[in-house]
């Protein structure tokens, strides 16, 4: 039996270390996180080293199954069968579900002042696009928050350094993609926040799973703003449970102060110019008459 990370199975391959053409059982665990963290064509070298389908037996071990994984399962397996569990209970009950209603802009100030007056220590922070994960990590770092990214973009060694800074306590505020959603475990994270609505429910359950683990409490607290508010009523029915919104204390929406050693303008996009506005007077050229411009008779004078 080998278990094997795929980057150092190829490794081992390339060495010739290791030989994969008398497999007869190819497990593929986390199919889906694989697909999502880049792993495809890593694993399809692999299963192009083992036996034909025929000569093996092929096990895909997947959370959801995505179209992705399915036609990955057509084209490796034969006559293939899907063997579905479901859990006894959608969400765990050691979390405490909390959904604050605010407005786009106010979801930083809303995050930042929870982190700060109320002492989170260990965070993880969901959105929904890669971006956005760029843009909220470089902005906790503008206030003196120490943060650090996880996203389909993050090479996988800077990840693993990541996830140990993470777990170590180095880094406070761990803000991913859904590519954190499934399989991590990390002992000890305190709240986990979805400060983007996932559009699918189940990738809810899989976020707020990473706190409240092995019997501890957790805390999940989601923001419900004008832009993804409208995905609450799906997540409700995957849970089977209706989930309490609730309007945040005034004193949670104060803008936090300016850092003093970012420049006004860092934290806002420069103003862009109106359209056909005039260039600056040195770039325009001269006008008819204007003293500027030599006259007519000046050189030969």
């Amino acid at each position: 039996v080998v278990v094997a990370t795929p980057g150092r199975l190829l490794d081992f391959m390339e060495k010739r270390i290791i030989n994969l053409s008398q497999v007869e059982i190819l497990v593929i665990d986390e199919a889906d996180r694989l697909v999502d963290m880049g792993f495809l064509p890593s694993v399809r070298r692999i299963v192009r080293a083992c036996p034909s389908p025929e000569k093996r037996q092929t096990l895909f071990f997947s959370a959801t199954i995505t179209s992705e994984v399915e036609r990955l399962a057509q084209r490796w397996t034969r006559a293939h069968q899907i063997v579905e569990i479901e859990p006894e209970q959608v969400a765990a009950e050691t979390v405490d579900q909390q959904v604050f209603i605010v407005t786009t802009r106010e979801k930083f100030y809303l995050l930042y002042n929870l982190l700060t007056k109320q002492n989170w220590e260990r965070v993880l922070v969901f959105c929904n696009r890669r971006s956005d994960t760029r843009q909220l990590t470089e902005r906790f770092h503008r206030y003196g928050i120490s943060a650090a990214m996880l996203s389909g973009d993050v090479p996988q060694k800077k990840r693993l350094q990541t996830l140990e800074a993470f777990k170590s306590g180095k880094v406070r505020v761990l803000v991913a993609t859904d590519v954190a959603g499934r399989g991590l475990h990390i002992d000890s994270v305190s709240h986990v926040v979805n400060y983007t609505l996932p559009n699918d429910p189940e990738d809810y359950v899989h976020r707020i799973g990473r706190t409240g683990r092995a019997g501890q409490t957790g805390i999940s607290v989601s923001f419900a703003c004008e832009e993804d508010a409208f995905n609450i009523p799906a997540i409700e029915e995957f849970l089977g449970v209706s989930l309490v919104c609730q309007q945040p204390a005034p004193a949670l929406l104060t803008p936090p102060p300016r850092p003093k050693h970012v420049p006004r303008s860092a934290d806002k996009p420069p103003r862009p110019r109106r359209s056909g506005s005039r260039p600056p007077r040195r770039n325009r050229p001269a006008r008819r008459g204007d003293d500027s411009r030599p006259k007519r008779g000046d050189s030969q004078k």
